[in-house]
């Protein structure tokens, strides 16, 4: 498992912190997203992410989890600027989260996923939740929002940026937008509501980059 650590980040709705990028072979076959409606996809960061997951960049497992170890206490930083977490047929290796969560101890490390969200996963998942790196279970609609929700997990939620964003789920759980998306202000290093594992609402990201239309009609192609 290749990844790159960026140790402060250039991007200006990140914000100055560290982030990382694993290599494709981390990202689920079955995600939506896969492929050329993947944000991750546009020029710049699609040349970075080919050369992180050929060896080109980054460095391996132990690496990244002895670069988390070494960081301040409380520093915020976020995982998979592009890729996923590290798997073995979907099943998310329980030994490398383990790794990486104790490695996090004290620091506010937090990422998304597009695994699936089955027993194991969701085991292994929850775990590191409690005990300081979140994982987000990144969604595609209201009801996969309020199925991670009910599996114990903090949810993400994919928006079309050409719809109206829903205000809450079914089962009534509060939809916020990104607030690094609503204010130019605003980077993940000010916000952090995506590194708070015990928020109450579900964050929605509009769909963005030179992919956004791609991305938009995955979404459609979801509720047909």
């Amino acid at each position: 498992m290749r990844v790159h650590i960026t140790k402060k980040s250039s991007n200006k709705k990140t914000g100055p912190i560290p982030v990382t990028t694993s290599e494709r072979s981390s990202c689920p076959s079955d995600c939506p997203f896969k492929g050329e409606s993947c944000y991750a996809e546009g020029y710049h960061l699609r040349m970075h992410w080919d050369k992180v997951s050929s060896g080109e960049r980054g460095t391996d497992w132990k690496g990244l989890c002895d670069f988390v170890e070494g960081l301040p206490t409380q520093q915020l930083w976020r995982h998979n600027q592009a890729g996923d977490l590290p798997h073995s047929l979907g099943m998310i290796n329980p030994d490398y989260m383990s790794q990486l969560v104790t490695a996090n101890t004290g620091k506010r490390g937090y990422t998304y996923s597009h695994h699936k969200l089955s027993p194991l996963n969701v085991e292994v998942l929850k775990d590191a939740n409690a005990k300081g790196f979140t994982v987000n279970a990144s969604c595609e609609t209201l009801e996969q929002v309020d199925n991670a929700i009910y599996k114990g997990l903090p949810a993400v939620l994919v928006v079309a940026n050409d719809k109206e964003v829903p205000k809450a789920t079914p089962k009534g759980t509060p939809i916020k937008v990104c607030p690094a998306q609503t204010q130019d202000s605003m980077s993940c290093a000010q916000c952090k509501l995506c590194s708070v594992a015990g928020r109450r609402c579900a964050v929605a990201f509009l769909t963005h980059g030179n992919k956004a239309k791609k991305a938009n009609k995955a979404l459609s192609n979801l509720s047909t």
